[in-house]
């Protein structure tokens, strides 16, 4: 595995969705790659900050206009 390999799965090996094969294949790559492991820690420093974030709200105008499309898509 490559640097760009690493960074295409990188999200896919933090969900823990990985097969095994290409997870061990991660794993040595990070063994052997100190700036794919700053990468590594830089996006899980960024996901525990967003998921920090509190979500955002949509004003009532807005949820008002979903609410009359959804409603459109059901009768039409």
């Amino acid at each position: 595995m490559n640097c760009e390999d690493f960074v295409e799965l990188v999200t896919t090996f933090l969900d823990g969705a990985m097969d095994e094969p290409t997870e061990l294949r991660c794993l040595v790559h990070l063994s052997e790659c100190e700036g794919c492991v700053t990468y590594l820690d830089q996006f899980r420093g960024t996901v525990a900050t967003l998921g920090e974030l509190p979500a955002p709200r949509l004003s009532a105008e807005a949820r008002d206009q979903l609410r009359g499309a959804f409603r459109a898509l059901r009768r039409g």
